[in-house]
């Protein structure tokens, strides 16, 4: 039997990097992006992919009622995560997390590690909403898993080698997203 047909449970054959014969370094992407923008190009995105769809034909005076309430509890998120990190005195740069002084783990941060990144995703869920499109539904999902891979795993890796066991504990005990 061909060792690499064989699956263990729990083990999987590691991920090529390589395309043919492109070779591709998917790490080169990682903290390059600020989340803001990646959320903002999802929008434009998922507004394009709406008007040339089919709507649902919610009405827009529910479908903007929900979207807001959404949208506010996002913003929410996001500028509680701010308001902590300004106290600790510490960068919200997501591009330069090593630059982090202290691990912040009070007020939003107890329910979630990436509350920035949870009040932008909630904006695009609120977004996709309002837009009132099934074809727009997928980009909250994709802005996760972009921010997921190409943020928030690297910043972990960075996290924990300036704080370790606490911030190992913290990890623990906090959810990344919800």
């Amino acid at each position: 039997m061909d060792k690499s047909a064989s699956i263990d449970a729990g083990t999987f054959p590691r991920r090529s990097s390589s395309l043919g014969p492109i070779n591709v370094n998917f790490r080169m992407l990682e903290l390059k992006i600020p989340p803001p923008a990646v959320a903002v190009f999802a929008a434009i995105v998922m507004w394009g992919v709406s008007r040339a769809t089919p709507s649902w034909g919610v009405p827009i005076l529910a479908r903007t009622g929900v979207a807001l309430l959404i949208a506010a509890i996002g913003v929410a998120f996001s500028v509680s995560g701010i308001i902590a990190f300004r106290r600790a005195k510490t960068t919200i740069n997501p591009t330069t997390p090593e630059a982090a002084s202290s691990l912040v783990s009070s007020g939003v941060y107890r329910a979630t590690r990436n509350p920035m990144y949870v009040g932008l995703l909630l904006v695009l869920v609120a977004w996709a909403v309002f837009l009132s499109s099934g074809w727009a539904l997928p980009g909250p999902l994709v802005f996760a898993a972009y921010i997921r891979r190409f943020q928030i795993t690297p910043e972990e890796r960075v996290l924990s080698a300036l704080f370790g066991t606490e911030y190992s504990a913290y990890k623990a005990r906090v959810r990344r997203w919800l």
